[in-house]
Formats: C-alpha cells, structure tokens, sequence
C-alpha cells in the first residue's frame, strides 16, 4: 500500500508545499520506498510509495508525455495489461507501472475511467488544461481515502490515504465512499459502481454453480500474485485463509515449474505500451511474474495454544508452504493497543480486538523482507459465515444482511486489513472482494448460502472445494479444514486475549465514569468499559470531528451487543450468558 495527499485550489499553494509535505510524511509507513509531489496552478499531490510492481520505474506522482496530467495512486491494477493491449488511441508509457493506465484510461472514458479498472485502488488525477481535478476510490473500498474541507478556505478540497493527514487542516471530514469518483468541475461525488446485486431488495434466484463459484475465486487469487517482490499469505487456519494459500500454492507450484523449465528466463522483453513481459495476467487469464518463489511464505499468529496456530500449522504441512508462527503474550498486545488506534484510526470494539494480533505480525512479516500477502477477509459477509446468521428468519433477510455487510466493509475489515498492514509497510490483498468474484457469489440464491442443521456456515464455498466426488483432483484442504466452524479472528488468536481486553477496561473504567460519558461524544456513547476505554485513546489522537468516520461493528438478530463470536450461543465455545 502506498500513501497519498492531494490538495485541489489551494490559495497559496507554493507556501503551503511544506505543510503539504509534512502532512504526507505522517504517513509515510504506508509508502517507505520513495517520496514524490508535484505542483500545477494551485494543486498539489504528494505520493508515499511502497514498490511492488513497476519498482524501477513507477516513482510518482506519475504523468503523461506533456506533463499535463498529474496523477497519484495508491492500489494495484490487475487487468493493467489487457487496458495498455486495448486502448482506442495510442498512449506511450513513461513506466511499467500498472497505475500508469489510469491516464490515457482518463483521457478516453474521462470520469468512467474507474468503470474500467479491475483491482484496488484510490487516486487523485489532476488535469492541468481544465484545472481539474478527479478522485476515485475502488468499489468495496478495500484501500482507504478520506476527503476533507476547510472553513477557512472556502473552495479547498483535500484528499489522503489516512484521516491523521487531514485533521490539522480541515473542519470536515468525510471517509471518501467506495464506487464513486468525485470530480472538481461539479464539485459532485457520483458513484459509478453499479453492480446488479446492489438492491438489497432484489433477492436472486440462481442455483449454486460450484465449479464456477471454484473457478472465480481461483481466478481472483491469480490476479493478485502480480508482483516484482517476495509475497506471502497470511493463514489463520480458518477457512478462506486456508482456502486462499491453497490456491496460491497451486500457482506458485506451477510458476516455479515454469521457471524452471524456461531455465529462469520466464518473461519476454518488456514492452510497457503493450503489456508484454509484465507481471499480471493476460487476456487469456495466464500469469506472468518476475517473483519465483522457491516456496510459499505462510504467517499465523496467536497466543500460546492457540486454536489459530494450531490449525495453520496443519494446513502449512498440508499445502507445503514455508510456514512462521508468531506468538504474542497479552501484555504484548496491550502494549500496542494506543498505537492500533492511531493507525486504524477507529474505536470500534471488534476491529481494534482483530487488528492488534494483525498489526503486531505485520511487523514481523516485513522484517522478513515480504511486501505483499494475501488475506481472506470479505467471506463472512458474502457468504453469510458470522455465527449470527443462524438466527437469520428468512432468505430475504439473510441476502438484505449480507448485502449490507459487504457494502459496509470499508468501514470494518476492509479498513482493519488495510490499516494494520500497511502501518509497517506492507500491503494485504483480499481475492474475495475480486469484482468478478462478487458479481458470481452475490447473485447466488441466497436460500443456498442459509445455516441449517444439514449445513455449516458458509456451506456452498466449502463444497465448492470438496473434491471427494473427483477422484483425478487433488484435494485443496484437509476435511477437517475444509469444514471447521467459523472462529472470528480475535477469538481464534486465543480466547485469553478478549478475555484481557475485558478484564483491563474494568480496571481503566469506573462506573462513575460510564455514567458520565465526555459531552462531545454526543449521542455516540459507549456502551460497555471496552468501547469507552478505546474512545478515550482514540481522543488522545484525534479531536472530536473525527469521530464521525467511525462505525462500531454488532451483530444482527442477537441482544448480544458483543462482537465475538463466542458471544452468539451456537460457537462451540461460548460464553454463559451466550445469546
């Protein structure tokens, strides 16, 4: 993940360049390979980058032949070779970079460029000619972007990868929403991701295709093998981590034979206005990358015996990767709870339980040399995995939640998985928030996908990979794997972990002070010594207009207001007063 900070019509734009590049340097962990900003009337883009493809080129901001077209990305482009393949008109590449196409993409589809990108994205384009600018975030909102405005500037837009960059600056401040582009000469956000099973409403009624669902999520994790650097997965042992190293395994496996037989010389020349010889897939959905890996890199951690490193190291044995397990203690993770907060930049009881775990191995994995991995978030929410989809009353119901759920993800994982890594440098990519992905699992009949007493949670991507009935098809994972009960990540690290959380709030909070909550916490008050002990620490970083990028996580059809699973009374370790 890189990091950007753009600001539209500045009034004094040259004397504002050094408060502009220290407001990009606070979030240079995202972007620690290079430092970029650029100046056109009273626009200026600042980029922090972390080089995954394109590494000797792709520095940025990135722009065309007359330097009339600046632009700043953070994300990846998967489908960068088949848009360089067929543009309309001929665009000559100054990189490799597979944000490049973002350009001559702007000048043929202008603000329905985005339409056109199949990958994660956020970017800010400036077109010096019509002192215009375009801001586009990806349809899930897998990366993170925030927009924010100054009273005292009227006719300022501001733009970052994080709200630590706006806050000093701007009065308000919005989370950028997913799917939709803004554009300066309107001065409208509009969204342009319209996908056909966005209304809720619309409850779909296609039988299950388990071979297709299997060939779209194979499809899904191809893409995201394009790089130039070493890469590996994170596997917690549950079931889409396992399922995404299987697949990824598969691929690596095939690559390496291929290396191996091409005597190492794999790719043909590069040629940067055509796509060949860079790393991605093509149109015929073959992949070329210059990563030979001689074995996968799979990274789990938890506390002493947990259910997580247990079942990863299984599946790591299972698949042949290279598996690292990473212990933590409690006081670990306390430890580094203040500074989860500041680079999640949330309070939100389940994210903050789930990130820490994740921020702390982060660490770990890029001490190690790895930029990129693979994670399995998104699968709950498409698939209905939550233990509380058991109390789902109908298949109406139950497609409208997980509908909700998966528009809401850039506020909850999306932002966990992006955040937690990239705080050290290293980018999580997620293959079940592939666009095709979702336009196939989305547009499942959602009576497919309910939790029965004949059907496990997530149900239909568990006999997707079930290859028992194929004898010439080597099993993906092991059955007991394959057909584990869902454990949320912060209960499968250890269960001690929520346990300590809860135990240290008691001791941080009093009763006195749940009873009088801070008063510019407005009508947004805690409800457990938890949640009030994370506000108290958000606080400490971030002034009060901040809050409102917040959302908190809870579970529907439940009087649990607590976000674990072992809160809802069919985890096969719940609580006492489990509902």
């Amino acid at each position: 993940m890189c990091g950007i900070f753009a600001c539209h019509r500045h009034p004094d734009v040259e004397k504002f360049k050094p408060t502009a590049l220290k407001l990009a340097k606070q979030i240079r962990h995202r972007g620690p390979d290079w430092s970029g900003s650029v100046i056109a009337n009273h626009t200026i883009l600042c980029h922090e980058r972390l080089s995954i493809v394109g590494v000797e080129s792709g520095a940025q901001p990135l722009t065309n032949a007359d330097d009339s077209i600046i632009l700043a990305v953070n994300g990846e482009i998967y489908n960068h070779r088949h848009i360089r393949k067929n543009l309309k008109e001929q665009y000559h590449f100054k990189t490799t970079s597979d944000c490049e196409v973002i350009i001559p993409l702007y000048t043929e589809f202008d603000t329905d460029c985005p339409n056109h990108l199949d990958g994660m994205f956020s970017f800010v384009l400036y077109d010096k000619k019509q002192d215009r600018t375009i801001a586009a975030r990806d349809p899930i909102g897998i990366t993170t972007f925030y927009q924010g405005w100054s009273s005292k500037e009227p006719g300022t837009v501001y733009f970052a990868s994080e709200l630590k960059c706006l806050h000093s600056v701007c009065d308000k401040i919005v989370a950028f929403p997913p799917g939709h582009v803004y554009d300066s000469k309107t001065g409208e956000t509009t969204r342009y991701f319209k996908p056909s099973w966005w209304d809720p409403k619309k409850v779909p009624s296609n039988p299950v295709d388990y071979k297709v669902l299997r060939h779209a999520l194979e499809k899904a994790v191809r893409k995201r093998l394009m790089a130039e650097v070493p890469f590996g997965v994170l596997l917690s042992g549950g079931l889409d981590s396992s399922l995404t190293a299987s697949i990824a395994q598969r691929e690596v496996t095939r690559l390496r034979k291929q290396a191996l037989e091409a005597n190492g010389n794999v790719l043909p020349v590069e040629n940067p206005d055509t796509g060949e010889g860079l790393v991605g897939v093509d149109d015929d959905d073959h992949l070329d990358t210059l990563t030979y890996l001689p074995q996968l890199n799979s990274f789990s951690i938890g506390l002493p015996g947990s259910p997580d490193n247990k079942a990863a190291l299984e599946v790591a044995k299972f698949l042949g990767t290279k598996h690292h397990v990473m212990t933590f203690t409690i006081e670990d993770g306390l430890n580094a709870l203040s500074d989860v907060i500041f680079h999640l930049e949330t309070y939100d009881v389940t994210t903050i339980r789930a990130s820490t775990p994740m921020y702390l191995l982060s660490r770990k994995i890029k001490a190690m040399g790895i930029k990129m991995v693979l994670s399995g978030e998104g699968s709950d929410e498409i698939f209905g995995g939550y233990l509380y989809f058991h109390a789902a009353p109908d298949k109406e119901a139950f497609h409208e939640e997980t509908v909700r759920r998966v528009k809401n993800l850039h506020l909850a994982d999306c932002l966990r998985a992006n955040k937690s890594t990239s705080a050290w440098g290293l980018e999580a990519r997620v293959p079940f928030l592939d666009k095709e992905f979702l336009e196939t699992s989305m547009n499942i009949d959602p009576q497919e996908k309910m939790i029965t007493k004949d059907r496990l949670e997530k149900y239909i991507i568990r006999k997707a990979f079930d290859t028992s009935d194929e004898p010439d098809e080597q099993p993906y994972l092991p059955d007991n794997i394959l057909w584990r009960q869902k454990e949320q990540f912060s209960d499968g690290v250890g269960y001690g972990w929520i346990d300590a959380l809860k135990d240290n709030a008691e001791k941080q909070v009093t009763d006195e002070m749940m009873k009088n909550p801070k008063p510019e916490w407005g009508n947004d008050i805690p409800d457990t010594k938890e949640a009030y002990w994370y506000r108290c620490m958000f606080d400490e970083h971030f002034p009060p207009h901040c809050a409102s990028t917040v959302m908190r996580w809870t579970p529907t059809w439940s009087k649990q207001t607590d976000p674990s699973g072992r809160a809802i009374s069919t985890h096969n370790a719940k609580y006492d007063n489990a509902a």
